[in-house]
């Protein structure tokens, strides 16, 4: 089965930058949507920003014009570039593919990578 590797994360101060990556140990077919997601302790998991084919990237309100969704052209690697990180960005943040193949919808998931932001 594909799998997907989470790699980035780390400890960087207020303001400070950082870049996610995720790479899969395959290339992936029948991919509707490529995305990032986050979750703190205690809290629901929520969408940061996805790539949806056949349209342009999208981002949740509080990371706007802070982080940038980008892939590889073969959809191998996807990344997320982190500027102006703030505390409230503190979590664990989780790769997800999702698609259609075989006549089956498919969803992967990574396993997650740490980032703190302190103050």
């Amino acid at each position: 089965q594909v799998q997907l590797v989470e790699s980035g994360g780390g400890l960087v101060q207020a303001g400070g930058s950082l870049r996610l990556s995720c790479a899969a140990s395959r290339r992936i077919y029948g991919i509707n949507a490529m995305g990032w997601y986050r979750q703190a302790p205690g809290k629901q998991r929520e969408l940061v920003a996805s790539i949806i084919s056949g349209g342009s990237p999208n981002y949740a309100d509080s990371v706007k014009g802070r982080f940038t969704i980008s892939r590889d052209n073969a959809e191998i690697t996807v990344y997320l570039q982190m500027n102006s990180l703030k505390p409230e960005d503190t979590a664990s943040y989780y790769c997800n593919v999702r698609g259609y193949v075989d006549y089956k919808n498919f969803e992967v998931w990574g396993q997650g990578t740490l980032v703190t932001v302190s103050s």
